[in-house]
C-alpha cells in the first residue's frame, strides 16, 4: 500500500512533468502522432488512393475467413484498426515511460534535491516504489486518454469517408487492460533503476529502446502477413509481462542502495 508520505512524492513528481513544458509537449505530441496522424493517414489513403494499398491486399487473403467481412476496404480499415493500431498502445506507454521515469533519480540529481530526498522518514524501497508509481499513473493517464482521442478521430473520419463507423475488437480489451500497464511497469522499472545510476536523463531513457524494438518487429510482421494478432495471445502476454514486471521490480528493490543513487 501507498503512505501518505509516498503519495506526496508522487504528487510532486506528477506537478514536476506538469509544469515543466519541454516534458509537457513531448508527452503530448508522441501519443498524438500515433493516435490521430498514422490513423487519419491510413483512413485517408484507403478512402481516396486505393491503389497504395495493394500490398496490404495481398495480406488480406491470408486471413480467415471470419476476418474479411464487407467489401476489401472495410476488411483493410478493420484488419488496422484491430491489428495495427493496438500495438500503437504498447509503445504509447514505453515512451510516455521514459520520459517520466528517466527524470525521476537523476532529475533529482540534476536539480541537487536527492540528498534532501534521502532525508525525508522514507526507505529505499518506499522511494522507489513511489516514483515508480508516479511514472505509472503518468503513463497509463496519457495511454487511456489516447486512445479516447483516438477513437474519437477515427470514428468520425469512418462516418466522414465511408458513412458507417467500425467499433474496435476484443483485442483492445486486452491491449488497454492487460499487455499495456504491464509493459508500462516493466518500462518503468528499468528505466527508474536505471536513474538511480545515469548521471544525464538520456543516459536513463536508452533502455526503453530494447522493448520498443521487439514491437516494431511485430508491427512490420503484421504488414508482412507473417504473424496477426490473435486477441487471446494478448492476454496471455499480458499475465507474462506483468509476471516478468513484478520480479523484476522486486529485484530492482533489492539491488537499491544509497552507494548507487549517490555515485557521481
Amino acid at each position: 500500500m501507498i503512505n501518505s508520505k509516498q503519495a506526496a512524492i508522487i504528487k510532486k513528481d506528477i506537478f514536476a512533468i506538469v509544469s515543466n513544458k519541454q516534458l509537457l509537449t513531448a508527452l503530448i505530441i508522441v501519443p498524438l502522432v500515433f493516435t490521430v496522424f498514422f490513423p487519419t493517414i491510413f483512413i485517408l489513403i484507403i478512402r481516396f488512393a486505393p491503389d497504395q494499398v495493394n500490398n496490404i491486399e495481398q495480406i488480406l487473403n491470408m486471413l480467415p475467413e471470419d476476418m474479411r467481412t464487407g467489401d476489401m476496404q472495410t476488411t483493410i480499415i478493420a484488419f488496422l484498426l484491430d491489428n495495427i493500431m493496438p500495438l500503437f498502445f504498447t509503445i504509447i506507454p514505453i515512451l510516455a515511460s521514459s520520459i517520466m521515469a528517466a527524470s525521476s533519480f537523476v532529475g533529482e540529481k540534476e536539480k541537487r534535491t536527492l540528498e534532501t530526498l534521502l532525508y525525508s522518514p522514507l526507505t529505499l524501497t518506499q522511494m522507489f516504489q513511489a516514483k515508480v508509481w508516479a511514472s505509472f499513473v503518468i503513463s497509463m493517464a496519457v495511454t487511456y486518454a489516447s486512445f479516447v482521442i483516438m477513437l474519437i478521430v477515427v470514428e468520425a473520419l469512418l462516418l466522414f469517408a465511408f458513412g458507417n463507423m467500425i467499433l474496435p475488437g476484443l483485442s483492445w480489451l486486452f491491449i488497454l487492460l492487460a499487455v499495456t500497464p504491464a509493459m508500462s511497469l516493466l518500462a518503468i522499472t528499468l528505466i527508474v533503476r536505471g536513474s538511480a545510476k545515469a548521471q544525464t536523463m538520456e543516459d536513463s531513457q536508452q533502455r526503453s529502446v530494447f522493448l520498443v524494438l521487439p514491437i516494431m518487429l511485430v508491427i512490420v510482421g503484421q504488414f508482412m502477413g507473417i504473424v496477426l494478432i490473435n486477441p487471446w495471445y494478448l492476454l496471455i502476454a499480458g499475465a507474462v509481462l506483468g509476471a516478468i514486471a513484478a520480479l523484476l521490480m522486486r529485484g530492482s528493490m533489492k539491488k537499491f542502495t544509497y552507494e548507487a543513487l549517490l555515485k557521481r
